[in-house]
C-alpha cells in the first residue's frame, strides 16, 4: 500500500515525525488485516531527491512510523520507497515496478494473490503493472493528482477501511 494519502494524511514533502497525522479509521483498518498477511508499505518519497530533506531523515520519519504503529499493535512487513525526483526517471518510482520486485524477492510474494492500495493514479497502474488487484482510494489526492495517468482501478473505496473491508471479502 501507499502511504501518504492512505495511511498518514497528505502533506507537502513530509518529514517530521511530530507532524504525522492518521487518516480517520486508518488504524483500525489496519488491524483488522490477518497477520498472515505481509502488509508492506511502497511509497515515493521525491522530497529526498529535490533536496527538502535528507534520506536520513525520511529513514528516521519511516522508522518512527512503523515503531508508533507497531506501539499500536500494527506490524508492518516492510516499507520501501523511491528517492528519486521524477525528473531523474528511475525505475524504483511509482508506477514502475522496481521496489515492488525486491519486495517480491525479499518476502517471496505472489503478485497474483496481492493488493495494491493507493490515492494516485501512479499507485494503481504500478499496481496494474505487477498483476495485483488495486484499490484507488479517495483519501488524500483520490486519483486526482496533477499529471494523473488515466486508468482505472479494480475498486474504489472512501478510505482505507473500506478497502480492507474490499479486501477481506
Amino acid at each position: 500500500m501507499d502511504r501518504d494519502g492512505v495511511i498518514i494524511k497528505e502533506k507537502h514533502f513530509q518529514h517530521d515525525c511530530t507532524q504525522i497525522e492518521y487518516i480517520p479509521g486508518a488504524v483500525e483498518a489496519l488491524s483488522l488485516l490477518p497477520g498472515g498477511l505481509l502488509k508492506i508499505i511502497v511509497s515515493n518519497q521525491s522530497g529526498i531527491g529535490r533536496g527538502y530533506f535528507s534520506a536520513q531523515q525520511a529513514a528516521e520519519f519511516d522508522r518512527y512510523l512503523l515503531d508508533d504503529l507497531a506501539g499500536k499493535g500494527i506490524k508492518i512487513d516492510d516499507s520501501l520507497y523511491c528517492p528519486h525526483a521524477p525528473e531523474d526517471n528511475c525505475d524504483c518510482r511509482k508506477p514502475n515496478t522496481r521496489l515492488f520486485l525486491l519486495a517480491r524477492e525479499k518476502h517471496s510474494i505472489d503478485f497474483d494473490r496481492s493488493w495494491m492500495i493507493g490515492d494516485k493514479s501512479s499507485d494503481i497502474q504500478a499496481g496494474k503493472n505487477i498483476g495485483a488487484k488495486t484499490i484507488l482510494v479517495l483519501t488524500g489526492y483520490a486519483g486526482k493528482e496533477p499529471g494523473a495517468l488515466d486508468i482505472a482501478p479494480d475498486y474504489i473505496a472512501g478510505d482505507l477501511k473500506e478497502a480492507v473491508e474490499i479486501l477481506l471479502k
